[in-house]
């Protein structure tokens, strides 16, 4: 029989250097769940949807209407499956109270550190409410037999990523106008700035991990990287340690150098987004991102990054959108900029550039 009691809650056994949050009051509580894992999992994809976009309401629900689950007394039917990852799974429902789509997040935590980290995910999520963060719905933890799942229910944007925007338009031989480009890039850096405030950096940011509204309004997603800003490195045992972690958690071809090889005796901050941010625009402007050809041939990205960007020579964007790539991509942190500065440079090239933002292309 179902169970009403309440799983989840906040785990206090965070003891690394990139768990303690203290966000555990933010953390919706009275969840419940009417499916165990193991009965939900044979009902979660007997069926198939042609193409990307969900099907008419009524159409769904009558697919589905066997599968669903029960968050804060409210019912979610699942529709279809959306992505799948090595330990996660993404599925889109649809609530039975309000007929909106959501993106239910199936994180699978195999060890006591899985859930920790999905807990964090969680607890990054309920820091924030700003327009440029992706917000949670809700979440529970599903535990059955010893595992457990983490299910965090999210808006569901039906656009898609950053990225399989630019995959649209390097298919179609086209480019993305630079006052797009300084649109997109604004809301990220409104973003960023808002983690770098609370103390907080993303550590993963990557044009997959960037949703695109309907009004091209950028949302942060993908918050189980996210750690306190300032690590503090004191001795070579620490920075193997955060340097092994950044190998698992941060993306290879938008990870910052000081990443790649931690000193022993550093502080790593905020300023590795900024890096990233400046792979994201570069992957704006080219399409692709400055090192993914480095990483598919196979050759060293840990010594590609050491160099200074190169921007091609018929790059045909502003010689200050070009001046900007350049600034966020120093090779050594304590020259790069903050986030605060990006932001105004981005708003000086917006001031000037007089073209309208087109959000209607893809």
């Amino acid at each position: 029989m179902p169970s009403n009691k309440p799983v989840g809650g906040h785990d206090d056994s965070f003891t690394t250097f990139f768990s303690d949050t203290g966000a555990g009051k933010y953390v919706p509580r009275a969840i419940f769940v009417d499916l165990e894992p193991t009965v939900i999992e044979p009902l979660l994809h007997p069926w198939s949807v042609i193409g990307n976009a969900p099907e008419k309401m009524g159409q769904a629900l009558c697919i589905c209407s066997r599968s669903a689950i029960t968050i804060d007394n409210k019912r979610y039917y699942f529709i279809q499956k959306l992505e799948e990852g090595g330990f996660s799974y993404v599925d889109l429902v649809e609530g039975a109270h309000d007929g909106h789509f959501y993106a239910l997040k199936r994180i699978l935590c195999h060890d006591r550190e899985g859930r920790t980290e999905a807990q964090t995910e969680v607890e990054m999520h309920c820091l924030f409410n700003h327009p440029n963060i992706l917000s949670l719905t809700a979440h529970t933890f599903m535990e059955r037999s010893g595992k457990c799942e983490a299910w965090l229910l999210l808006p569901y944007i039906s656009k898609g990523s950053l990225w399989s925007v630019l995959e649209k338009l390097r298919d179609k031989g086209s480019s993305m106008p630079e006052s797009r480009i300084l649109h997109i890039l604004h809301g990220i850096s409104e973003g960023l700035k808002a983690i770098h405030d609370k103390g907080y950096a993303h550590r993963d940011l990557k044009p997959t991990n960037v949703l695109l509204d309907e009004n091209d309004r950028p949302l942060l997603m993908d918050l189980g990287s996210m750690n306190k800003a300032r690590i503090e490195i004191r001795g070579s045992r620490e920075a193997m340690t955060v340097q092994d972690w950044a190998a698992q958690r941060c993306t290879i071809s938008y990870r910052a150098p000081e990443l790649f090889n931690v000193e022993s005796h550093c502080i790593i901050d905020e300023r590795t987004d900024i890096w990233s941010l400046g792979c994201v625009l570069y992957c704006m402007m080219m399409l692709e991102g400055p090192y993914d050809l480095i990483f598919q041939k196979g050759d060293s990205v840990a010594l590609a990054v050491q160099n200074p960007v190169s921007i091609p020579q018929s790059c045909s964007y502003s010689q200050g959108l070009q001046t900007l790539l350049s600034s966020t991509m120093v090779t050594n942190p304590q020259e790069r900029p903050r986030i605060s500065w990006v932001l105004d440079q981005v708003q000086n090239l917006r001031d000037s550039n007089s073209t309208d933002v087109d959000t209607n292309r893809v």
